[in-house]
């Protein structure tokens, strides 16, 4: 079942605060119970990593029992993927890469069950093994789970104000280094057209009630850049990346 944690993580967002999280791609689950209570939420990603399912799973039992939200992008809105991910526990998903507004709204129906969408019935931990089940879990699972479209393209950009009437979306998710490789400027996240763009993303997205994240690397400037333009839940870079630069800037104060 959605557990108070995604619950927390929302309440944050509803009260103003902007929420920050760390991406997950190792595979062992010490890496989440070791962030537990640091991070608001995790960002386990099936994207661009070699995580196993298995491994997966591990990270969410150890973000449930660390009390922090566990959020699951995956590699593609084939709905294998996303029936196996949800299907393991996963209290939020990320679709990545979407290139129109159909496949979003597929998506985001194969996240739901019947009648709000079409996601097929086979729950293992969303049900607590069993323990929680009819109606009252069917309901649960439908009002709570967390389902974030990753916007990457500049003409999904210009598509915005369709996007935003998908109901069964809970939240836009912005991919800046690809949206700037459709823009032409790959890499170039700060240039002026992406930052419009991304803030035309977020405004609409709130205007219309849902939640604003963003996927980005270890960058506290452009953290606070993403945070002015209204970007609510922030993926600052992740695992592996912060134990190379904390080891760097300590090896570095060190030597000099």
């Amino acid at each position: 079942m959605i557990t108070d944690n995604l619950k927390r993580f929302r309440e944050k967002m509803d009260a103003g605060q902007v929420t920050t999280g760390m991406g997950v791609s190792l595979s062992d689950a010490a890496v989440t119970e070791a962030m537990s209570g640091i991070a608001d939420f995790f960002w386990i990603d099936l994207e661009h990593c070699p995580t196993s399912l298995e491994s997966m799973m591990s990270h969410l039992i150890a973000a449930r029992a660390g009390g922090t939200a566990a959020i699951v992008r995956i590699p593609s809105g084939d709905v294998g993927w996303i029936k196996r991910v949800l299907d393991t526990g996963a209290e939020g998903i990320i679709l990545p890469q979407a290139q129109s507004v159909e496949e979003i709204r597929q998506f985001a129906r194969s996240c739901r069950y019947p009648p709000m969408g079409t996601r097929g019935f086979g729950p293992r931990r969303p049900t607590n093994y069993g323990r929680f089940v009819g109606q009252e879990y069917l309901d649960h699972a439908n009002e709570n789970l967390f389902v974030a479209a990753q916007i990457e393209t500049i003409d999904l950009v210009h598509q915005m104000d369709e996007i935003v009437q998908i109901k069964e979306l809970t939240s836009i998710c912005i991919g800046p280094n690809d949206l700037s490789g459709t823009m032409g400027m790959l890499g170039n996240i700060t240039h002026p057209d992406v930052l419009d763009a991304i803030r035309t993303i977020a405004t609409k997205a709130r205007e219309n009630g849902l939640y604003v994240g963003s996927g980005m690397g270890v960058d506290p400037v452009f953290a606070n850049t993403l945070k002015d333009l209204g970007v609510q839940w922030l993926q600052v870079g992740g695992d592996f990346e912060y134990m190379m630069k904390y080891a760097q800037q300590l090896y570095d104060q060190i030597r000099n």
